[in-house]
């Protein structure tokens, strides 16, 4: 086994069960990584310099592949059930040893580096791949470390090994497919096989400090945040993807701290990440300046973007392998992203749902009770291409907004939300992007200049003297009149032509809000369980 890179960490890959593979590139700069991956047919070059890559027919996360260890360190812990399905020790053991016969006289990529941005919270993490594109992905994602000598003696305190070639038996391994992510937090280790997505490989880690944070005090949550004039005017914009977190954080007024994954300590907020994931079909650059911009530089992955093999350049608004097309850029490619990934305590916190009924109000203030029972119901829309299998966007109530990645039960979540939210006093407001003036198919999207308005008009104290009515199916707040943005929007039910359809439309979502919320009402006060729709 030869070792090539500058930066060798002293831990090696031996200590990971890997003895025999051919070469081991070791935290290999961007240019490199990008000569290795189009000496190995993984990628091209566009205009201008992005890497432009496919997945194959992995083109979003596969939820019913993933799966957790069932081992005595976190077994009483988990939050067992459709998102954390148990695996054995003994089919985990089979499979890691298989993905380590699998390396063998193969070469692989490593990537040393950390996940949280504040030094008090901060945990190191390798990234094994066998593709040289998506060690690129790791060091664009996470953080990186500039000083050789500690990356010499890095060692990893949570692994990721990404083999997509290898494919498991599912009649042999307890798989569901061929494809599977297995997360043991006993072994602070992941296993990837059989998809090509990098996705995989952000939210697994995600998914281990949802684990680890709550146990330190920290809130560990799904969401973006930015912060206005100084550190201690943050916002926070909850929501799944496809909901506007990314877009509506790259604010060119404000200061990005981080587009997806953050923790709130006792100090303030802190990125998880050193880089973004952006969706970019059908970009518009005039509206979403500072993430087109990041399309067209070296150093950004395009992840399933459609490009010209004569002229190398792309078309943003080609969907035909996926919706669910991809940016993978470094923080610092946005000009007003702060470096150091922290920020102070929330002013602000919007919940953003893509609502695909046409009900729920652009804008409304919650009270605390009402932030608690949306923060558990955490409804949305699944949008196409963000999961395989799904090509419209459908109803989904994704726990704590981020379901697919909590592995602790919701209560500790939730717990931990409400006790920051009244202790800093922090604003929750919710914001549909979804549809207006008819579901999905009748209606249309919320416009986002609207939706930036309404959210300008929120943190800059505009709305606070504005006369709210209170909304008849959820009992929510809606302004009743917002700078710039028409009025009659604000009040769904004045954008259906049909008002029998809406009335009807509201009825059915109430109904399916409050079957949701069954499963908590044992769990919570009655301020919030009476906080739901009316």
């Amino acid at each position: 086994m030869q070792n090539f890179g500058a930066f060798v960490s002293h831990y090696g890959v031996e200590n990971h069960g890997i003895k025999n593979a051919e070469t081991v590139y070791w935290n290999l700069t961007t240019s490199m990584l990008y000569e290795q991956a189009i000496r190995r047919h993984e990628a091209a070059i566009a205009h201008l310099g992005p890497l432009v890559v496919q997945t194959g027919s992995h083109t979003g996360r596969s939820p019913n592949d993933k799966f957790v260890v069932k081992e005595p360190g976190s077994e009483s812990d988990i939050w067992w059930g459709k998102v954390n399905r148990p695996f054995s020790q003994e089919n985990f053991d089979y499979l890691y040893r298989k993905m380590v016969a699998y390396t063998q006289n193969r070469d692989i990529f490593v990537f040393d580096g950390y996940v949280g941005a504040d030094p008090n919270y901060r945990m190191p993490v390798r990234i094994i791949t066998e593709y040289a594109w998506h060690s690129l992905f790791a060091r664009n994602m996470f953080i990186r470390e500039f000083d050789p000598e500690k990356l010499r003696n890095h060692v990893p305190q949570f692994t990721v090994v990404d083999m997509p070639h290898l494919k498991a038996e599912p009649e042999q391994d307890g798989t569901n497919s061929q494809t599977f992510i297995l997360l043991d937090f006993g072994r602070r280790l992941v296993l990837i096989g059989g998809s090509e997505y990098s996705g995989e490989i952000k939210k697994s880690i995600f998914t281990a400090m949802n684990y680890y944070m709550p146990k330190q005090g920290v809130m560990s949550m799904h969401c973006s945040a930015n912060f206005g004039d100084n550190r201690d005017d943050v916002a926070l914009f909850f929501g799944l993807s496809g909901t506007g977190k990314t877009t509506l954080s790259s604010d060119p007024k404000r200061t990005l701290i981080g587009d997806d994954e953050h923790g709130w300590s006792d100090d303030g907020v802190f990125n998880y990440e050193g880089g973004c994931y952006a969706k970019v079909i059908k970009l518009d650059p005039k509206g979403e300046p500072e993430i087109y911009e990041t399309t067209r530089r070296f150093g950004t992955i395009l992840e399933n973007v459609i490009m010209d093999s004569g002229t190398r350049r792309v078309d943003l608004n080609d969907a035909s392998l996926t919706e669910n097309t991809r940016s993978s850029y470094p923080i610092s490619h946005v000009s007003n992203a702060v470096r150091d990934g922290v920020g102070g305590h929330p002013n602000n916190v919007f919940f953003l749902t893509a609502d695909a009924f046409g009900v729920l109000p652009p804008i409304a203030r919650l009270t605390n009770a009402q932030a608690m029972y949306h923060f558990l119901s955490g409804y949305t829309a699944k949008v196409a291409g963000t999961e395989r299998g799904v090509t419209e966007p459908q109803p989904n109530f994704s726990t704590c907004f981020g379901a697919p990645f909590m592995p602790l039960r919701p209560a500790v979540y939730a717990q931990l939300l409400g006790e920051k939210i009244e202790k800093h006093g922090a604003k929750v407001w919710l914001i549909n992007t979804g549809w207006t003036g008819g579901p999905h198919g009748v209606g249309s999207r919320m416009k986002l200049a609207h939706t930036r308005r309404m959210i300008h008009a929120a943190l800059d104290g505009e709305l606070d003297d504005v006369k709210m009515v209170e909304e008849p199916n959820f009992g929510l707040m809606v302004p009743e009149s917002v700078p710039d943005v028409p009025s009659e929007i604000l009040m769904p039910r004045n954008t259906w032509a049909d008002k029998d359809a809406y009335d009807a439309q509201a009825a059915r979502l109430v109904e399916m809000f409050k079957n949701n919320f069954k499963q908590f009402e044992e769990l919570v006060t009655d301020d919030i369980k009476n906080a739901g729709p009316k």
